[in-house]
C-alpha cells in the first residue's frame, strides 16, 4: 500500500526539480535544443525568459506532480487490495 502524502509530495518535488533542470538546460544550450515551446504548451501562463514565469512554472510543475499522486495512489491501493494480496501457489 502506498502513502498518499509521501507519493504526492515526491512526485511534486520530482516534477519541480525536472522543471528547474529544463530551465537550466535552456539557459546554457543553443535554442535548437530548448524545451521552452513544450513548457509553454503544458504550463498555462508560462512564457520563456521571465522571472515571474519561472516561479509560476515551478509552482505549476509541483502541483501537477501532487495531482498525479492524488490520482495514482488511490488507484494503485485499490488494485493492490483487489489483486495484490493473492498468495502465489
Amino acid at each position: 500500500m502506498l502513502n498518499l502524502k509521501v507519493v504526492s509530495l515526491s512526485l511534486g518535488l520530482m516534477l519541480a526539480i525536472s522543471f528547474v533542470i529544463c530551465i537550466g538546460w535552456g539557459l546554457v544550450m543553443p535554442e535548437s535544443l530548448h524545451m521552452h515551446r513544450f513548457l509553454e504548451l503544458v504550463l498555462p501562463g508560462f512564457n520563456w525568459p521571465s522571472g515571474w514565469s519561472f516561479v509560476l512554472g515551478l509552482v505549476e510543475s509541483f502541483l501537477f506532480g501532487v495531482y498525479f499522486g492524488l490520482i495514482y495512489v488511490p488507484i494503485y491501493n485499490a488494485l493492490h487490495r483487489r489483486w495484490g494480496s493473492e498468495q502465489k501457489a
